[in-house]
């Protein structure tokens, strides 16, 4: 327990309760967070009070409040994740030669939100703004291998959902649950020539506190220099870690 108790439960009551698909009962929360009935009851009236948490009493239910929603979206208005990969991006390029960038799942798409060009490389489709199928790129990948499989089946519900770039690359739940299982049995992602012809990626996912994907490092160099660059795949990995660190979430060997 912290110097400061009393916070550290509020913010374990906050962090389950963002954790949570619907509303839950004071029981839940008790349990969950480890608090005496008392506590948790006392915390939570503050958090009313506060704005934080919200009370449906014909449902004996507490959820996420207003408040909440507004340190969630000062979070996004201030892009930290993005500040914060910049430099091990650019460690990342140096350590490896080729180009580096991070991506954030949006719907069944990637976004790139930075890019660390390598010097005499010529420029990528992954430019910062752009969006990809997440299900042909290595970064998407990385990212969909770390989500439960519910949300997986969620996003991809029929081949509709599958789009094809160059004609490679699953176009089936069951073809993309392979590949989402061999990426984790190798610990990253791969993807070679299915966004662009000739260029390949490996990706790994940096994960909140809670062990959920919250974007994934990659790097993307020609096909040909894959046998020369064994090490691509462990200097993305612990580009990822490091980012894990940074955010706040857990180290893989923590895990």
């Amino acid at each position: 327990m912290s110097q400061v108790p009393a916070a550290t439960r509020t913010l374990r009551v906050l962090r389950f309760l963002a954790t949570q698909a619907d509303p839950v009962p004071l029981d839940r929360i008790v349990r969950a967070c480890d608090l005496p009935r008392s506590t948790a009851y006392h915390l939570l009236n503050t958090m009313i009070d506060e704005g934080f948490v919200v009370h449906l009493p014909e449902e004996h239910r507490y959820g996420l409040g207003v408040a909440a929603f507004e340190v969630g979206s000062g979070f996004t208005r201030q892009e930290p994740l993005a500040r914060l990969a910049r430099r091990p991006l650019a460690e990342l390029v140096d350590r490896t030669g080729h180009g580096a960038h991070l991506a954030v799942l949006h719907g069944r798409d990637v976004l790139y939100v930075v890019e660390e060009r390598a010097p005499g490389r010529p420029p990528l489709v992954t430019d910062v703004g752009v969006r990809l199928p997440a299900h042909l790129t290595a970064s998407g990948r990385a990212i969909l291998a770390a989500l439960p499989a519910s949300q997986v089946r969620a996003l991809y519900p029929d081949r509709a959902a599958f789009v094809d770039r160059h004609g490679t690359g699953p176009t089936s739940l069951s073809a993309l649950r392979t590949v989402l299982s061999a990426t984790r049995q190798r610990g990253h992602a791969t993807e070679d020539g299915e966004v662009t012809p000739g260029l390949c990626s490996v990706a790994a996912a940096v994960l909140d506190h809670n062990g959920h994907p919250v974007a994934g490092v990659a790097v993307t160099f020609p096909g040909e220099a894959a046998a020369d660059d064994p090490g691509a795949a462990a200097a993305v990995t612990a580009t990822a870690e490091r980012l894990t660190r940074r955010v706040s979430g857990w180290a893989r060997a923590s895990r």
